[in-house]
């Protein structure tokens, strides 16, 4: 069978999205028709950097959630006959294309990038969160009680800080670390963060008011504790919980190295606004020092703190990248794009199709997630 021409490429591979486009499409058109009602969310609608921003990274997401709809072959499916074959080339058996080629081993390239988008749109976002929790429960009382709780908080965030962010990345997540105990204690530390988040979220606000807080706080122990116990390792009966070696090494990496950043932009916001007038009438009228944290510094801080989130999650789509380009991906045969482009590079001189659909797509995601960061930080300054 003939090979697919370019225009016949751009074609079906448009039409291969189209459950992204349709989902795509419903959000925006949702989100602009609201944007007056939606707050700070809304407002990026009104500038076209903030809705080109939103869409390649809506994109990217629905395209992680739908990849068994959009991809054409199992990503790890090997087919002998189209080994680095061009883009538009036909499987004979199937008929269908292998639309921007076939790698060395006779994997379809596209199928293998929309399936790589599901490791990078988990483990960033999630672990940028974890690292947010773990930032802000530590740099909310450094920056409020100071003294020397602030000053050995400090300290510890810049000695991790001084050391090479690659280097550092590097060295948590070698196969030699998985055979000692850092692993384990390092998730039993930082996973107890978003728990004590909520924890302290609920309290700080109903705990003058026991049947309200033990609502909210009795399922946020049981599920969070639960949760707890399975990411770590200790029970996990569904067998759904726990993580592979790798996924956990590279998510603890990318929360350990993240929250002392976070922790310094919260530390540094805190000692701001808890000057404010509405935070001495809080102290004023008895709050307690979490409730003047929780419920009047941390929602005045949110402006910078999810601008820069945008910005992490670029970072850590780049880091990850960069791992699974060193060969220490989610794993060896994964799909994830920095394992592509490093299999891509080894035939580069020869053969450029294998590596260069994962380039753009790493190169998409982040240049919307910084598209929309900017657009947030304009409209976070009228705020």
């Amino acid at each position: 069978m003939e090979a697919l021409t370019p225009l016949a490429i751009l074609a079906r591979t448009l039409a291969q999205f189209w459950p992204v486009w349709i989902g795509l499409a419903l959000i925006l058109a949702v989100s602009c028709a609201r944007r007056r009602r939606l707050g700070l969310y809304g407002r990026i609608f009104y500038t076209v950097i903030g809705t080109v921003g939103f869409t390649l990274v809506v994109f990217w997401a629905l395209t992680a959630i739908l990849a068994d709809h959009v991809a054409l072959f199992d990503p790890y499916a090997q087919i002998s006959a189209l080994r680095n074959k061009p883009p538009g080339s036909i499987d004979p058996a199937s008929g269908l294309p292998y639309l921007f080629g076939g790698d060395a081993l006779g994997r379809d390239v596209f199928s293998r990038m929309v399936w790589g988008s599901r490791s990078v749109m988990v483990i960033a976002p999630l672990a940028t969160l974890f690292a947010y929790m773990v930032g802000i429960m530590l740099g909310l009382p450094a920056g409020y009680f100071g003294g020397w709780l602030d000053t050995v908080l400090s300290f510890l965030a810049n000695l991790v800080l001084a050391f090479p962010v690659i280097l550092l990345f590097y060295l948590l997540v070698t196969p030699e670390i998985r055979q000692t105990a850092i692993p384990g204690t390092m998730a039993a530390v930082l996973f107890v963060f978003p728990v004590l988040f909520f924890v302290m979220f609920f309290w700080s606000r109903f705990r003058e008011r026991p049947e309200t807080l033990w609502f909210y706080l009795g399922p946020t122990l049981l599920v969070g504790g639960f949760v707890y116990l399975g990411v770590i390792g200790v029970w996990d009966p569904t067998g759904r919980i726990a993580m592979d070696a790798n996924t956990l090494n590279i998510f603890l990496a990318v929360v350990f190295i993240s929250s002392p950043t976070v922790f310094r932009i919260v530390r540094g916001l805190t000692l701001d606004i808890k000057t404010r007038d509405y935070v001495a009438a809080a102290q004023t009228r008895g709050e307690s020092p979490w409730y003047v944290m929780m419920w009047e510094i941390l929602p005045n801080a949110r402006g910078p703190l999810i601008v820069d989130a945008c910005l992490r999650i670029g970072y850590t789509t780049i880091l990850l990248g960069t791992l699974g380009f060193f060969g220490l991906g989610v794993s060896p045969e994964s799909p994830d794009w920095g394992s592509t482009i490093n299999e891509g590079r080894k035939l580069l001189r020869v053969y450029v199709h294998p590596a260069l659909p994962p380039a753009l797509a790493i190169m998409s995601l982040v240049l919307g997630l910084n598209l929309l960061a900017d657009a947030m930080r304009e409209q976070s300054l009228r705020d």
